[in-house]
């Protein structure tokens, strides 16, 4: 359950729901399995064993930390099969009927075909975990790409109703600080640089240098820096525990812990798996706290100045409120 990408976003307001109300409003939602008509399915598991019956919660507390985990299912249809499969079709009514078949009428049999196919498709699922730090002010998102934590972002909110996050953003621009890292060495106690890095040219789109098991602070790169380049992603080590790399928009990637944290959760001694998932998951959860208390330190603190879509939502509807009360006093 150990985390391996982190996205991390902010609440702009309080979020006061306690465990057993969050689980109850998921409920409504949980996890089933694809239909035969169905291409995919998202919904809620349980965090430790991954199941929708029993009396297993859909949410994890521990320490004030409250851990989600979404299942999404979809068939496997490659697009070779589908389209090999309306060539068919189309070359019996070229024959049979001796005319072309029309783009609109090729769109009509691509889709008998992924009706035809879909009951006879294989499924792969996966599930993806976030936890809630309702004393922090955040929800961390072990998602590499935006769109899968969009996903789980829309599917909470869709449960509980209102979900005010924006992205944490720092108030000194990631980019300009890991390139005075790189350049100047000035970088805090608690991080080391890596070898690894991504440099791109902020006047040329689309040039970039990356660079692995290299010397950082070597000549070339200073050179590189010199000559304008930016770092937009850096291999990062922080208290000699965590390793990982960092880019321009906060996100952690390649998160890995290294033995001493998880010996950590060894010397527990959790007797079994629900006691070891508590152990991992609060020991993590430590681990990541204190890691980015230390980031937003590195880069300045927490910009707090974006507001949420829902409180855009929220402050445009009750500006239409206001609207319709002008006009009916018009009227």
């Amino acid at each position: 359950m150990w985390f391996t990408n982190s996205r991390i976003y902010r609440f702009t307001q309080p979020f006061t729901t306690d465990a057993e109300s969050l689980s109850h409003a998921l409920s409504e939602s949980v996890f089933v399995p694809c239909g035969s008509q169905d291409m995919n399915r998202y919904g809620w598991v349980s965090p430790i064993y991954h199941q929708t019956d029993g009396d297993e919660p859909l949410v994890h507390s521990c320490q004030g930390n409250l851990l989600l985990c979404a299942k999404k299912q979809e068939k496997v249809l490659p697009a070779a099969v589908i389209k090999e499969a309306v060539e068919e079709k189309i070359a019996v009514i070229t024959e049979s009927e001796g005319r072309p078949v029309s783009r609109k009428e090729r769109q009509s049999l691509k889709d008998d075909v992924l009706m035809e196919l879909l009951p006879k498709a294989f499924t792969r699922s996966n599930v993806q975990y976030a936890y809630i730090a309702p004393d922090k002010g955040y929800i961390v998102i072990n998602a590499a790409s935006a769109s899968k934590a969009e996903e789980l972002l829309s599917a909470l909110r869709d449960a509980v109703g209102s979900l005010p996050v924006v992205p944490l953003v720092s108030k000194q621009l990631p980019y300009q600080v890991m390139t005075r890292w790189l350049n100047e060495g000035d970088i805090p106690a608690t991080f080391s640089i890596g070898d690894e890095c991504e440099l791109s040219d902020p006047k040329a789109s689309g040039s970039v240098i990356r660079c692995k098991h290299q010397d950082l602070s070597s000549d070339e790169i200073k050179s590189l820096l010199e000559a304008g380049m930016i770092v937009t992603k850096l291999g990062v080590t922080w208290k000699q525990g965590v390793d990982f790399i960092l880019d321009d928009q906060l996100v952690i990637k390649r998160l890995r812990f290294e033995d001493n944290i998880h010996e950590r959760v060894d010397a527990l001694e959790p007797q079994d798996k629900a006691e070891q998932f508590d152990a991992t998951f609060s020991v993590m959860a430590i681990e990541l706290s204190a890691l980015i208390e230390d980031l937003m330190s590195a880069f300045g603190g927490i910009n707090t100045q974006d507001v949420s879509v829902d409180e855009i939502v929220a402050a445009a509807t009750q500006d239409d409120q206001y609207l319709d009360v002008d006009e009916v006093a018009f009227t």
